[in-house]
């Protein structure tokens, strides 16, 4: 007879069906569930909790560059899209649109749009119409340049097939935008907001990102350069995991951004915009998570520690609370990488099921706390980077002591998992054949070794890249900034290509 299938708390597996794998997790962990409203999530406290982690790493590294908050209406005159062509054909069919601003009874005990709108108004999709148009308003001399601004907020694009963090109809997000004096200054601004991304997402997130830039028919509607960072996902798919665009004079032209130069010359502002949302809690998940739930890294997770106090006879009851009490006072006082350590505690009945809802919820550090633990000042801690079954007692002070460095550990140990995983389902093709064997896996006899990140020549021609895309489902990512001026054989049509760029099936 086999052997059993090891317990797992999710069902299916990621092997099984990793799809349905990604959206049990996402309910087994508590971060997120479905709204009444079509597309929508509701980000439940532990899920929300990552996110406020994530924003408040993210806006200090923006404020370190000189980077100012501000906020715009959600509300967009269908007039300022219209102002950039390229840029509302973009985003045409993903629009909300309100055309009423009143509700009447229809004699039916219902309720129906009243009141019509002189003009629609779009519910933001993204926003560089309208705080272009603020900008021309606070831009007049060279002197207010460069001008560094973000906003944090939502926005709603119609989606038609959508999966919660990933993919829904609304979302949050930061979007920055900028202005400056010239197109050097703009250049750099747009590469240094991407390496603020690829920051956040390789130390913080722990996921090892691809850096470099979009192709001309994969570039933000309207922009003149795209930047981005790629992810690999456990199923070998690329997440785009942050965007940086140059927009060139494009916006300023269709808002009107002008400036006296030094020269007492009028002159059209180069812009950039750059932006980051929730999108990447579902990156995390499907990077770390296993078949045990999610796995948070230590230096954005919800909570880091949680103790769970075992009490099995009322009068031990003072004792071991007491002491759990004053762990989580000690723990709290210790600073990891400048924040202070998050705790729960968890003092619902003992058992088997208190554990496993912390493992799914991916909680860094487990510690349970008796009563024979306190007499020999010790607890016992399970990492949710190892196996389950896998605890061990500690000196009680000695845990308080070590505990930033077991948290660098944690995120150190799934940073490395995480790049391994990339780099062993990372190829150079040079053959058409291999390259559409790499993305055919039912056709292979172990098709788990094939899919993944192909690094292959390209000869810049939007047809060939159509070709592939209709064939596989297959686009190119990034062109990485290191490719090198290696030339090779299209992996299309065969003609001469400039440097490797990397193709991949994609979220």
């Amino acid at each position: 007879m086999g052997k059993k299938a090891p317990k797992t708390a999710i069902k299916p597996t990621r092997n099984e069906d990793y799809a349905e794998w990604y959206q049990q997790v996402v309910k087994a962990s508590d971060l997120a569930e479905r709204s009444p409203v079509r597309g929508c999530m509701v980000i439940k406290p532990w899920g929300y909790a990552l996110w406020e982690n994530i924003v408040r790493e993210l806006d200090d590294m923006f404020k370190d560059t000189g980077v100012k908050n501000a906020y715009f209406p959600l509300f967009i005159p269908l007039n300022f899209l219209e102002k950039e062509a390229e840029h509302v054909e973009g985003f045409a069919k993903e629009c909300a649109v309100v055309t009423h601003h009143r509700l009447e009874k229809d004699g039916e005990g219902g309720l129906t749009p009243a009141g019509k709108l002189a003009e629609p108004l779009i519910v933001r999709p993204t926003s560089e119409t309208i705080i272009g148009e603020s900008f021309s308003k606070w831009v007049t001399s060279y002197r207010d340049l460069p001008l560094l601004i973000n906003q944090w907020a939502n926005v709603v694009r119609w989606e038609m097939r959508t999966r919660i963090f990933l993919r829904t109809s609304e979302f949050l997000w930061q979007e920055g935008h900028t202005a400056h004096a010239t197109d050097t200054e703009a250049v750099e601004r747009t590469r240094m907001m991407l390496d603020v991304y690829a920051n956040l997402v390789e130390n913080y997130l722990a996921v090892p990102v691809l850096r470099g830039r979009k192709s001309p028919s994969e570039r933000f509607p309207g922009a003149v350069d795209t930047l981005c960072i790629e992810a690999m996902m456990q199923d070998r798919k690329a997440l785009q995991a942050g965007t940086s665009h140059f927009l060139g004079q494009n916006f300023a032209k269709a808002s009107d951004i002008r400036f006296q130069s030094a020269s007492e010359n009028e002159e059209y502002a180069w812009t950039t915009s750059w932006g980051a949302s929730t999108r990447l809690i579902g990156g995390l998940i499907m990077s770390h998570g296993d078949d045990d739930g999610v796995i948070l890294p230590p230096r954005v997770a919800s909570s880091q520690v949680v103790l769970m106090p075992i009490i099995r006879k009322e009068e031990d009851r003072a004792k071991v609370m007491e002491y759990t009490q004053s762990l989580a006072k000690d723990l709290k006082g210790v600073r990891y990488h400048g924040r202070k350590i998050r705790v729960e505690i968890d003092d619902s009945p003992a058992g088997g099921a208190r554990g496993w809802e912390w493992i799914k919820k991916g909680i860094p550090l487990r510690v349970e706390i008796g009563p024979r633990d306190i007499d020999q000042n010790s607890v016992f801690v399970g990492r949710r980077d190892t196996e389950h079954r896998k605890k061990e007692s500690v000196n009680r002070d000695q845990f308080v002591t070590d505990i930033s460095q077991t948290l660098d550990e944690i995120q150190q140990n799934l940073f490395e998992r995480a790049k391994m995983f990339m780099d062993k389902h990372t190829r150079d093709i040079d053959k058409k054949e291999d390259f559409y064997a790499f993305f055919t896996p039912e056709n292979k006899e172990k098709p788990e070794i094939h899919g993944g990140f192909a690094r292959s020549f390209w000869c810049g021609a939007e047809d060939c890249e159509s070709k592939i895309k209709e064939d596989l489902k297959v686009t190119i990512r990034c062109i990485p900034f290191d490719s090198g001026s290696e030339r090779g054989a299209c992996i299309c049509c065969g003609k001469s290509g400039e440097g490797r760029v990397v193709f991949a099936k994609s979220y």
